[in-house]
């Protein structure tokens, strides 16, 4: 989602909006979710139909997956990705895996120089994830076999996010890249701050990257590069923006959520929690999901910024929401993952892996009728209806 230092099964014909230069993606039974805003650039999927409501409190453990690290900590900020019938996520062991989406048995697993907090993205059968080791890599989506990596001169927290042909991501040193997607080379790089580490996803709208450091808000044009707009009176805005009808909505260390104007980057509304807020904002039907370090789950006027509800957890909510059909998934320093209800925040259905700190910074995916999660306990959950 996110991350810092200092520190989501319709036989279906619906059409999902995609990101500047894509085409819209036709609802399927096995529409992914590969990428960490997913194709929308809002953690939003319109076309899970299967879960909902009425039926999400009928969750069940279906299975999981062990790392085998004797100290647990499978992710602390990597996500699930699911795209083919397949979940891919990254770890503390330096590892990206690839896992049968309905069985959780490893189908290939790759090895980097270093932990993988990087939540990965899945294009065109190819997968890329960022490691501690300061690289980018691109794996086979089929096999894991590399098929090339980019070196950075720092760690790769972020989660690139992949659009028409383009790799973009940053990295601690302090840089915004764009890379091509199927050799890796480098189109262009913008500088942020090298003391500013780039943690958050980009989102990709509308012809602009639109990416946080730890000082500001960035607008890049994306053939170039070239800075578009900075907002910079926000504290540490290390939280993933999210890009919908225009504006650009993002968290800060401030305990600040923040709705900027996406062509000029004024700010349009700002919303105080009470705590820091690391969670990167899902937005759907006119709200902004959220959560805080004060242990909250905020619901919030798109337009205005007005509080509709909040849902209080017992610890602090660094993950990012993830929603569909009514329902909003994310997960608390609690140890529980929760399914709320996306109009009210009433608790709809929660699970806790054992774990105090169980599920941290690790983002949930809901599709296809099941909703994946990462864990600092080790493991890789996988929850569905009986």
């Amino acid at each position: 989602m996110k991350h810092i230092r200092i520190l989501v099964v319709i036989l279906g014909t619906c059409f999902v909006s995609m990101a500047w230069g894509q085409q819209p993606q036709a609802c399927t039974a096995h529409t992914p979710w590969a990428q960490f805003h997913r194709a929308n650039m809002q953690r939003f999927n319109p076309c899970e139909k299967v879960l909902n409501v009425h039926n999400v409190g009928q969750l069940r453990f279906k299975w999981s997956y062990d790392t085998g690290q004797d100290t647990g900590h499978v992710t602390t900020s990597s996500s699930p990705m699911v795209a083919n019938g397949v979940v891919y996520i990254g770890a503390m062991d330096g590892t990206v895996y690839a896992l049968k989406a309905s069985t959780g048995a490893k189908l290939w697993s790759y090895l980097t120089g270093d932990r993988v907090d990087s939540s990965p993205a899945v294009a065109n059968g190819v997968v890329y994830a960022g490691s501690n080791d300061f690289n980018m890599y691109a794996l086979d989506a089929r096999t894991g076999a590399k098929l090339w990596s980019f070196a950075t001169s720092n760690w790769v927290l972020d989660s690139p996010t992949v659009v028409t042909g383009v790799v973009y991501f940053g990295s601690a040193d302090g840089y915004v890249y764009a890379l091509s997607a199927s050799t890796g080379a480098l189109l262009w790089s913008y500088p942020t701050n090298y003391l500013n580490a780039v943690d958050g996803s980009p989102a990709v709208a509308n012809g602009v990257v639109y990416v946080g450091d730890l000082n500001a808000v960035y607008a890049l044009e994306v053939s170039t590069g070239n800075l578009l707009w900075s907002y910079n009176n926000v504290i540490y805005p290390v939280s993933s923006p999210a890009v919908a009808n225009g504006v650009v909505y993002v968290g800060d260390y401030g305990g600040g959520v923040n709705a900027l104007e996406a062509s000029t980057g004024a700010l349009l509304w700002s919303y105080g929690t009470g705590g820091n807020v690391l969670s990167s904002p899902a937005v759907a039907n006119g709200t902004v999901y959220i959560g805080s370090q004060d242990g909250n789950v905020y619901a919030l006027n798109a337009q205005t910024g007005v509080k509709l509800w909040s849902y209080p957890t017992g610890g602090l909510v660094d993950a990012s929401p993830a929603v569909a059909n009514g329902v909003v998934y994310i997960n608390s320093y609690d140890g529980n993952l929760y399914a709320l209800n996306a109009r009210t925040g009433a608790k709809l259905w929660s699970y806790h892996t054992g774990d105090k700190v169980s599920s941290s910074l690790t983002s949930p995916a809901a599709v296809n009728g099941m909703v994946y999660v990462g864990s600092v306990d080790a493991h890789v959950y996988a929850f569905g209806l009986k």
